[in-house]
């Protein structure tokens, strides 16, 4: 969506106008539409609706009679394929006046609709790009659709918490986010703190039947990697497991002594640090709270 409220910019757009803009654009994958609509008033970009439904053989007019029947039409339609008459008629019906309907070939009204269908893909089908990348770079079987990230936060070895996010289809899934106040580990030893975070969560998943995650992500370096697949072992799960370590934003796996030969502006690198981003924002909130807590106790 950056690039599109780029618009919101008046140096990007150097005409004044008087009236309103829809900017329709859409994807057709398989049997679904996934389709964006646009407003754009006076330049600026006033919102975005998006809409997943099912492809049928005139999905866009009934999409079109549908939508308008219940908002008022712009009054210029920028759309990626002619429409029929008929339809441009009900449009203007509804509207009270003629509604221009517009497919541009060239010229900044084409760059709208090249901007909108570029948010289409991102908006739609970025999360899964991102899944793919990391499953090629980490040679997965499939797709981790379900990632846990694991993290260890403390002042000076003390007030020492964990954290554990969850993504889901490549976006942060909060309701599954856990955080834990660590209880077997005295002073610095991020390592066991790992082991310790570890072994709770997923022996209590073991006990309960809970769901597994596709893919376990630890903040640190092979030591933390070390540790967690050791409480995994030990509880007999066979979940793949990688870690992250800050400065180079390396990438360990096990049964490596180097990191993966992954540059970290490679998508799939980007796609770990903004996940243990959050696993470390979620740690330090809690660490935090308890320590505002024992100062006011």
């Amino acid at each position: 969506i950056r690039a599109l409220e780029s618009l919101q910019e008046r140096q990007h757009i150097e005409r004044q106008k008087r009236f309103d803009e829809d900017v329709l654009s859409y994807i057709v994958e398989g049997e679904s539409v996934y389709l964006m609509l646009f407003k754009v008033y006076k330049g600026t970009l006033e919102g975005k609706e998006d809409f997943v439904f099912t492809r049928g053989e005139n999905f866009l007019e009934e999409f079109l009679v549908q939508y308008y029947s219940e908002n008022e039409p712009p009054e210029e339609l920028i759309v990626p394929e002619p429409l029929d008459e008929s339809l441009v008629e009900f449009l203007s019906h509804v509207k009270g006046k003629r509604v221009r309907v517009t497919v541009p070939k060239q010229g900044e009204k084409r760059k709208l609709l090249e901007l909108a269908q570029k948010n289409v893909e991102i908006g739609f089908f970025g999360d899964k790009k991102k899944l793919v990348a990391l499953q090629e770079a980490l040679s997965l079987p499939k797709a981790p659709n379900v990632i846990e990230i694991f993290d260890v936060s403390h002042l000076a070895g003390t007030f020492t918490v964990g954290s554990m996010v969850q993504f889901r289809g490549g976006r942060p899934d909060k309701k599954g986010y856990r955080r834990f106040k660590i209880r077997t580990v005295g002073g610095i030893d991020d390592f066991a703190s790992i082991g310790e975070i570890v072994q709770r969560r997923y022996s209590r998943q073991k006990e309960e039947d809970g769901e597994m995650p596709d893919l376990i992500v630890i903040d640190g370096g092979k030591g933390q990697l070390w540790a967690a697949f050791q409480e995994l072992r030990k509880l007999g799960l066979q979940i793949p497991v990688i870690s992250i370590a800050k400065r180079e934003e390396e990438i360990y796996v096990l049964g490596r002594l180097r990191p993966l030969a992954i540059k970290k502006d490679d998508k799939a690198s980007l796609f770990v640090q903004e996940m243990r981003d959050e696993a470390h924002r979620f740690a330090i909130k809690y660490n935090r709270l308890l320590r505002k807590k024992a100062i006011t106790s």
